[in-house]
């Protein structure tokens, strides 16, 4: 049964799913090698409880509950001693994750599941790092993990079924809609499809076909997207999105897998999106 949860990554994804799990009852600790991560994560936290309250939306009590169950820490031992469930959140290379896992793995009990929150890399790159690869899936979750319902639930041919049951139970328990992966592919199902679309429209934009205004406003109006393809890279983040294509690039040595030239460029100059208050779109005015 699971009871002690510990995140690995304090960033934006690893932040909000320690806050959703906790929201749903568990004992959570968020922990992060960088100091400044664990307390901007920790005042994130701090804040969106004040605003659900002052919204009425969550009372002083259950949100002082919440808290308690919730700790962000820097010490691995917090995290990690006792944890019935890891969940990995940290940069989408396989050589940190497979750093953070062997770390976490020296302090968890033997019956511990790692669940990687991977957005493209299937586990069966790292699944090694551990002592029991068959403790180890994929539970993708989307961003804001605060926001989105769905879960994709992956089966790795290392995986056991009791593993997948398990983090499958877990996902529904905490209020989230999981969708069964029958088998690992790069990227999973929802991350193929809406690649394929950045792409396109990465291209668009790099051969002057029409701007990023324009692009994101033709998807939304056209297909029914809720967001462009290009406002969605702003929110999730530039430097993610190029880091992946990078990640790809040095595992297949195909120059296709390389980031589109404006994401390249994006990048370079530190605009990552909103987190940076700049992207394809200006948040600063």
């Amino acid at each position: 049964m699971i009871k002690k949860v510990a995140v690995i990554g304090a960033g934006i994804m690893g932040n909000q799913i320690a806050m959703q799990v906790a929201i749903h009852g568990y004992e959570v600790v968020c922990y992060d090698l960088s100091e400044k991560m664990v307390e901007k994560a920790a005042e994130f936290s701090k804040g969106w409880f004040e605003k659900r309250i002052a919204k009425g939306k969550m009372t002083a009590e259950d949100a002082d509950a919440i808290q308690k169950r919730l700790i962000f820490t820097h010490d691995i031992k917090i995290a990690g001693t006792d944890a019935d469930l890891v969940i990995e959140a940290v940069s989408d290379v396989v050589a940190i994750k497979k750093a953070a896992l062997s770390q976490m793995d020296q302090i968890t009990p033997e019956h511990c599941i790692y669940a990687s929150n991977s957005s493209y890399i299937v586990s069966s790159r790292f699944c090694d790092a551990v002592k029991d690869p068959s403790k180890v899936l994929n539970v993708h979750f989307f961003n804001p993990a605060l926001v989105m319902k769905t879960v994709e639930v992956v089966k790795g041919p290392h995986t056991a079924k009791e593993t997948f049951d398990a983090a499958f139970a877990f996902v529904k328990s905490i209020d989230k809609t999981p969708c069964t992966i029958e088998k690992e592919i790069y990227g999973f199902v929802v991350n193929r499809i809406f690649s394929a679309l950045t792409r396109e429209a990465c291209y668009l934009v790099d051969m002057g076909i029409a701007s990023p205004e324009d692009i994101d406003t033709a998807v939304k109006g056209a297909l029914g997207h809720a967001m462009g393809p290009l406002e969605t890279l702003d929110m999730t983040g530039i430097d993610l999105e190029y880091s992946v294509y990078m990640e790809k690039f040095r595992n297949s040595g195909d120059k296709a897998d390389l980031p589109a030239a404006c994401l390249a460029t994006h990048y370079g100059k530190g605009e990552y999106g909103r987190k940076s208050g700049k992207g394809f779109y200006d948040y600063t005015k």
